[in-house]
């Protein structure tokens, strides 16, 4: 068999990956803790699951428009002047098959091969690689200061003649922390001032604690929707815990957008009328239901935060909001690969790579599960990396021994 030397570059998903592994693990009656999917616990808002109900029930399953539904779009364009301040247009918003399909399409609306993709680490793991699948390249801006947060200077120090996107998530998966309201301001003026599409992905938007608010970065422009460079991407799965509808959308200028229809129809035809119906009961129902989910994810990341604090040499920055942290592991492995292997084998925990995010020494812990889960997981891993741990630990009915330390 013939494969693309395009199709053989492209990494293995390690998040999925590793839910496949846990998921074997699992068959054989492992007692396996997944601290590494990024999928919240709650089941759908009522809403999403009646509207969904209702247009099956119809039996009218045809395709839809190929940009999205016109009441899912009216939902869209509500909720975006509620969250953003912005009144914008049917013809400003597409909808597609999840936010990483509407990511996907939007680098390939915009780059040439070899123009360059400017990506903050640490970074959500398909970045990189959807830019390499439509001949981009990817640019990885790493704060030398032992923080999560980039300098401007270094992503200015990194612009080129090349430079076509800088990308944004913020909150940020996997660190948590929400970029300085400065330093987005910063961003937007640079790349208003030099024609740099400026991507925000903005999927954890509302998922922020301590009080604390992500400002929209169009509130640091004078330009309007069909004449700045800010993108912005969202969706139901992560602020509803609808990660299995898969419905996403963006909001940019009407050309932009005609060439991103264009394109969604030559491909996916469509997203499902049926999910796309779900999203719009999610979006026009109670809103109480993703403050319901944050709480909870707020106090799973106090218990996270706690647990990791009684762990000798690990290292933690308190995530602002998502529900993902990124310890610094680097004092019992440099090699994080290794490390979340070895803690799949011997703890049966999943935990996610840091090098993967472009942060190696490190690995992601997802806080969106049970409080129980947390603890459970923390516990495991400390026994099998901390000499001052209990040198014996039961996993499901089974004693087990460590006798590697």
């Amino acid at each position: 068999m013939s494969i693309s030397m395009l199709a053989r570059s492209i990494t293995e998903s390690p998040t999925l990956k590793l839910n496949e592994e846990a998921r074997k693990l699992r068959e054989r009656g492992e007692d396996v803790i997944h601290l590494g999917i990024g999928e919240p616990k709650n089941k759908a808002p009522i809403t999403a699951i009646l509207a969904a109900a209702a247009k099956l029930s119809s039996g009218d399953i045809k395709y839809a428009p190929s940009d999205g539904s016109p009441s899912l779009k009216k939902a869209i364009i509500r909720y975006t002047e509620d969250n953003y301040g912005r009144l914008v247009a049917p013809e400003n918003v597409v909808i597609s098959a999840g936010a990483k399909y509407s990511l996907f399409n939007l680098f390939y609306s915009l780059l040439n091969p070899q123009d360059e993709v400017i990506i903050l680490a640490p970074y959500w793991v398909s970045y990189p690689e959807i830019v390499r699948m439509v001949n981009g390249v990817p640019v990885i801006v790493t704060p030398e200061d032992g923080t999560f947060h980039p300098r401007f200077e270094d992503i200015e120090n990194s612009v080129t003649s090349f430079t076509k996107v800088i990308i944004l998530n913020s909150p940020n998966n996997p660190s948590g922390i929400i970029y300085k309201e400065s330093f987005i301001a910063e961003i937007v003026d640079f790349c208003e001032r030099k024609g740099i599409y400026l991507i925000m992905d903005d999927i954890y938007h509302k998922l922020v604690f301590d009080h604390k608010v992500v400002i929209p970065a169009y509130r640091y422009t004078q330009n309007d929707i069909e004449n700045t460079h800010i993108i912005t991407i969202n969706g139901v799965s992560k602020l509803y815990g609808m990660t299995g509808f898969r419905v996403g959308w963006v909001i940019t200028n009407r050309k932009l957008a005609a060439v991103l229809n264009n394109i969604q129809a030559q491909t996916e035809s469509c997203t499902s009328i049926v999910m796309q119906a779900a999203a719009e009961g999610a979006l026009t129902g109670m809103q109480s239901v993703v403050e319901e989910l944050r709480l909870t994810i707020e106090n799973n990341r106090n218990v996270v935060m706690q647990e990791l604090k009684t762990f000798n040499g690990v290292r933690v920055i308190p995530p602002d909001g998502t529900f993902y942290c990124l310890p610094d592991f680097r004092a019992y492995s440099n090699n994080s690969v290794e490390l979340a292997d070895f803690l799949l084998r011997k703890a049966l925990v999943v935990t996610v790579p840091g090098k993967e995010f472009g942060m190696e020494g490190h690995i992601r812990l997802s806080f969106a599960g049970s409080i129980k889960d947390i603890i459970s997981g923390i516990e495991r891993i400390k026994w099998a990396l901390d000499p001052n741990a209990p040198n014996e630990i039961y996993i499901g009915d089974r004693k087990l021994v460590r006798d590697w330390l």
